[in-house]
């Protein structure tokens, strides 16, 4: 009996210093770099003065479609050489913003008439469509 409390003793040990076997320390380092931080958002209060199709883009759109926007991420994700940042995009056609934004595409939602106006999408669309981007 002594004998097989005294193996069931071993066995028990030699497990505990197993498992804590390896318990050091990781050398010192330099401390690791976590993601960047993610941009402002772009919101009517950081571009004050903004008017027309600009500001309508900036009330109804940038909640998506601005660097810090989920629409952004979507299409940075895509690939292909998609410029994910609309503002900065050169190849809008106007026509194109709209069937885009009525009809939806991709993960994009349709986009009502009571939510953004005819007349109001259309400056949208034009001021997309210029490739000016941000006047500031």
């Amino acid at each position: 009996m002594k004998a097989v409390k005294f193996i069931a003793a071993a066995v028990m040990l030699g497990t505990f210093a197993a498992c804590s076997g390896g318990a050091e320390e990781a050398p010192a380092g330099p401390p690791r770099a976590g993601p960047p931080p993610a941009p402002e958002p772009v919101t009517l209060a950081s571009r004050p003065g903004v008017t027309g199709g600009e500001a309508l883009y900036v009330e109804k759109c940038a909640m998506c479609h601005a660097p810090n926007g989920m629409g952004s991420g979507l299409l940075a994700r895509r690939g292909g050489g998609i410029e994910p940042d609309l503002e900065k995009r050169k190849n809008l056609a106007s026509d194109y913003v709209i069937l885009a934004a009525r009809h939806g595409i991709g993960n994009m939602p349709a986009i009502p008439r009571g939510e953004v106006s005819d007349a109001d999408l259309a400056k949208i669309a034009e001021y997309l469509a210029s490739g000016k981007g941000p006047s500031q």
